[in-house]
């Protein structure tokens, strides 16, 4: 169990997917996207999502993501924000979204 304290170290942020490509040197299936944070720039990921997503679905899309993580390498690119997202019933990752359009940037919490 963690605290509320510890729980506020995350910053989690709404951003909207720019462009969505397929990361071949990945060892899992999965995609580089690259995200608009508002101020706070532009955002690069690696993200597991290609059972339910196609590039072209991602793109104008909101999302949530950790902003403050560490940068990792990941098959030749350094993710820096990691997308939240939830397993279905299949282990599909489903991803976080607003249910109505906020700017780019806005805190969550």
């Amino acid at each position: 169990m963690i605290n509320i304290k510890d729980f506020g170290k995350l910053d989690l942020r709404i951003g909207t997917i720019l462009k969505a490509e397929l990361l071949d040197k990945a060892q899992k299936p999965a995609y580089l996207i690259e995200i608009d944070f508002g101020e706070l720039g532009i955002k690069k990921s690696s993200a597991q999502i290609t059972d339910l997503y196609h590039p072209s679905d991602l793109v104008g899309k909101q999302i949530v993501a950790v902003i403050n993580l560490s940068p990792k390498k990941i098959a030749g690119i350094t993710s820096e924000v990691l997308v939240m997202g939830a397993n279905n019933k299949d282990h599909a990752v489903v991803l976080l979204e607003p249910q109505k359009n906020i700017p780019n940037g806005a805190k969550v919490g």
